[in-house]
């Protein structure tokens, strides 16, 4: 069974740090680029990270930059979101997909992905 599964999430308060896992089974992440997404109740999904095929080629919003790390470790098919300084704003459900790409140095926050993970809520409260 293909699918990815994204965990890793719970309540914080503002400041703290949380890091979410993607894994992957029935395929190889090492094939795909993958995106992190967040959804918040009566906004649109937004893309907050991605790491492409190669772990050198990685992307962040701008909101995040500097507090969320994202990393791919091929030997666990899974891969990390890091976040640390989170803030309440940063709360919502947070997502992973994977997209196959020819270029192995690319990554976006496309929304037609190959595969999405379930979500994982985080919630950043005092």
């Amino acid at each position: 069974q293909l699918q990815l599964v994204a965990s890793g999430g719970g309540l914080v308060q503002p400041g703290g740090s949380l890091r979410l896992s993607c894994a992957a089974s029935g395929f190889s992440l090492a094939d795909f680029a993958i995106t992190w997404f967040r959804q918040v109740p009566g906004k649109e999904r937004e893309g907050v990270s991605c790491v492409a095929r190669s772990s050198r080629y990685t992307k962040y919003a701008d909101s995040v930059k500097g507090r969320f790390t994202v990393s791919k470790d091929n030997a666990k098919n899974t891969v990390y979101l890091q976040m640390n300084s989170l803030q309440p704003e940063d709360t919502g459900v947070y997502s992973c997909a994977a997209v196959r790409l020819s270029n192995t140095y690319y990554c976006d926050y496309r929304t037609d992905m190959d595969y999405w993970g379930k979500g994982t809520l985080v919630t950043v409260s005092s």
